[in-house]
This record gives C-alpha cells, sequence and structure tokens, in this order.
C-alpha cells in the first residue's frame, strides 16, 4: 500500500510542475493574457489564445490551471497594471455605487409612465396635474351644461315642444282622497333619515378603504366572530336607518300620504319628461310641494324608498354576519359577489341623489321648502311662507347636530358604546 501511495505523490509532484512551466510559457508569450487573467477577466479577443496543450485522458488534461482555478502560480511573473476602467468598487465605495444607481433607478420608475391597464392612484400625480386635470374636466362639464341648456331651450321653443309642454306641464293631479300638507311625524322621519343614512355612507366608505382598523368588536356569545369597531358601527346604523324606514312606509300608507310619491296615473312618464325639460333649460317648474309634487320629483322619490332602500338592505344583509354562512344552497342562490355589485353602487345613487336634492330644495325657494320638510309649515298658496326663517333655523341645527355626529364617530366614542353590546379589543 505505501509503495502505491508513493508514487501517486511523486506522479502528482511531476504534474504540478509541468503544469506551472506550461503556465508561465504562455503567460510570458502573451502579455495581454496575463493581464486578462490576473484580473479575473478574458483576453481582449474573447477568446483564449491557443497553447500547449496535453494529450486527452493524459493527468495534465484534467487537472484545472491554475490561472483558472484562482490559485496564485508561485512560479508566474509579476502583471502590469490594469488598463481598462474599473467596474467594480470594493468596500464602502461599492455601498456608495448602489445607493447612487439606486437613486437613479428610483428617479428613471417616477418617471416613467404607468403600464397601460396598471391601477394608478391620485397620489401618483403631482399636484399641478391634479389641478390642470380638474380645470380641464371643469372646463367640459361647463361646456355640456351649456350645450344641454341650449337644446331644452330649442325644444321648448318649437312649436312641437310648446304643445308638449302644454299638454304635460309637469304633474298630473292626485286622487281626491289625497291628503294635503306634510305632518310632523314625517319631518321628523324625514331628519333620522338624513342623519343616519350619512353616518351610514360615511362608515360603508371607512370599511371599504380601511386597512388596519383601531379595533375590533365581538358578540359576547361568540366571541370567534370578529369584525371592526367601523363595521359594527355600520350595522348598528344600518338596523336604526331600518326601523325609521318601516315606521316611515307604515304610517305612508296609514295616513294616505303614499298617494304623493307612488305614481297612480300613466301620465306620470309624459310629466317627468316635461319637468326634465323644464329644469334643463333653467325656466323651472312652479310647484309647491305642501299641496303636489311635480312627476319627476314623485318618480325619485319612490325609487329612492321602494327601489334604492330595498337593494341597499338586501344586499346589505348579505354582506353582514347575520347572513348564515353554512346555507351552502342560498349562497349558490344569492353569491356574496352579487351583493358586492349592487351595494356599493346603491351608496352611489344615494349620494347623487343627496347632492341634487338638497341642490334643488335650495334652489327653488329655500325658506318655503325648509318650511314644508322641517318645520311642517305650508299653505296651498305657493307665495306662503317664503319670508319665514323658521325652516331654515331647524335645518340648521340639525346641520349642527349631523356635524357633531361625524366628528364624534371615533373609537374614543365608539368603543364604550360598543362595549354594551360586546367586547372589544384595540390595538
Amino acid at each position: 500500500m505505501r509503495p502505491i501511495l508513493e508514487s501517486e505523490s511523486a506522479f502528482g509532484a511531476k504534474a504540478g510542475a509541468a503544469e506551472a512551466m506550461t503556465t508561465s510559457e504562455r503567460d510570458a508569450g502573451n502579455p495581454a493574457m496575463s493581464r486578462g487573467s490576473d484580473q479575473g477577466g478574458a483576453a481582449p479577443t474573447g477568446r483564449a489564445p491557443a497553447g500547449p496543450t496535453a494529450p486527452p485522458g493524459s493527468p495534465q488534461a484534467n487537472r484545472i490551471p491554475a490561472a483558472q482555478s484562482g490559485i496564485p502560480s508561485a512560479s508566474a511573473p509579476a502583471r502590469p497594471a490594469l488598463t481598462v476602467p474599473r467596474t467594480v468598487w470594493p468596500g464602502a465605495a461599492a455601498r456608495s455605487h448602489a445607493a447612487t444607481a439606486g437613486v437613479a433607478g428610483q428617479k428613471r420608475a417616477a418617471a416613467t409612465p404607468p403600464r397601460p391597464g396598471a391601477r394608478v392612484a391620485l397620489g401618483d400625480y403631482s399636484p399641478v396635474q391634479v389641478l390642470g386635470s380638474t380645470a380641464v374636466l371643469g372646463v367640459f362639464a361647463l361646456a355640456l351644461v351649456g350645450i344641454v341648456v341650449l337644446l331644452a331651450r330649442f325644444v321648448l321653443a318649437i312649436g312641437p315642444g310648446r304643445e308638449f309642454l302644454a299638454a304635460f306641464p309637469g304633474e298630473y293631479p292626485l286622487p281626491a282622497s289625497a291628503p294635503v300638507g306634510l305632518p310632523a311625524w314625517l319631518n321628523w322621519s324625514h331628519f333620522l333619515n338624513s342623519f343616519f343614512l350619512l353616518l351610514i355612507i360615511r362608515t360603508g366608505w371607512q370599511v371599504r378603504r380601511e386597512k388596519r382598523p383601531a379595533a375590533f368588536w365581538s358578540p359576547r356569545s361568540n366571541k370567534k366572530r370578529r369584525i371592526s369597531l367601523a363595521l359594527w358601527f355600520h350595522q348598528a346604523l344600518d338596523i336604526l336607518w331600518i326601523a325609521n324606514g318601516v315606521v316611515f312606509v307604515v304610517l305612508l300608507f296609514v295616513t294616505g300620504q303614499w298617494m304623493r310619491i307612488v305614481p297612480t296615473s300613466w301620465d306620470v312618464f309624459p310629466n317627468a319628461l316635461s319637468a326634465a325639460l323644464q329644469y334643463a333649460s333653467l325656466d323651472w317648474p312652479t310647484e309647491n310641494g305642501w299641496v303636489n309634487y311635480n312627476s319627476l320629483q314623485q318618480l325619485s322619490y319612490f325609487a329612492i324608498t321602494f327601489v334604492a332602500a330595498p337593494l341597499a338592505i338586501v344586499s346589505g344583509v348579505r354582506l353582514s354576519g347575520v347572513w348564515p354562512k353554512n346555507a351552502e344552497k342560498l349562497n349558490r342562490l344569492y353569491p356574496v359577489e352579487w351583493a358586492r355589485k349592487v351595494h356599493f353602487p346603491t351608496m352611489l345613487f344615494f349620494v347623487a341623489f343627496i347632492i341634487v336634492h338638497v341642490a334643488l330644495v335650495l334652489a327653488t325657494g329655500a325658506l318655503r321648502n325648509l318650511n314644508h320638510m322641517y318645520a311642517a309649515r305650508g299653505s296651498v298658496d305657493p307665495e306662503a311662507f317664503t319670508s319665514d326663517p323658521t325652516g331654515l333655523l331647524i335645518f340648521a341645527a340639525s346641520l349642527v347636530v349631523m356635524a357633531a355626529a361625524w366628528v364624534a364617530a371615533r373609537p374614543a366614542v365608539l368603543v364604550p358604546i360598543a362595549r354594551l353590546f360586546g367586547e372589544v379589543k384595540q390595538r
């Protein structure tokens, strides 16, 4: 065994000496190769020069040259300095260069426009871009409004338009049994509906945008079920809003007030078109809501009471914890995706209705309309109560209450209330 090991050691020593001599000769014959191998790079020509090669299968052919293995050879001569620009900065310089390159990359990324189809947030635009876009959209909206007004005036000025307006002035007579005036319970219901709806929209938007809730609520009977405090408040407001709506609808049909907002004749549709044309022409229809709404108002109030509100309730129940989670057949019949696609657009409809409703109330005789809606004061004479500030003062007080509730709807106030109905855990 010992003679075999000694022969292998001797053979390895001879092979190493031959390899070192071969490398030395090759480097001496090609200075460029020496410079490239000293820095770990390649020859300028892109390929290694041909040199002495060992026969295939020999021990020299199976060994890795010292220059390629990274092990310096003791017999290799000193290399001259590198003559090409450095591309690697060791130590602290490498970190500085990387940081500079990172900042430059961020600037290039900021200057690069987003890919088609990528979601873009408002924060991705500069203030100048936002103001410019708003100004352009504002000018476009004004131009569009001007075109609509001119078209409406043109339609009502020609012969067929005048005949249509004479046949359908914008409202039709109510049944003889319809009540006149607005009772006090309707005023209170109107205020509570506005109050709850405002906070429902606020909390609904908060739930949609909130990523890290400040607190969570769990019922005492099932502490494993946990929802955010904002969602709990949203659903609590929903219950109060629904209760107020049920009382409103019941009293509506008991007192006969339903005839004021539920169409009782097919004439409601041409009269609604006539009212829309009059609004669009800025020559608004003469109305007295104490006696009768115009047909466009009637259809709007009917839609908000008997279409939008039920859709909001049905879709909201499907998204809430009241819905049974394990009812597979029921969940297949009414998928949660359908509820999401209905609930949010319904909220947008409520927002649009509120904006248009408040604008027209203030623009078509604010004092008279506010007396009808908040003070239960009115007359068959449309000129009455046009200078009485009672309704305006009550309306202003209601706005103060709504603003206070908006500000108070925060965890510091909601947590003690929520703890009356369940367990609350704060972050």
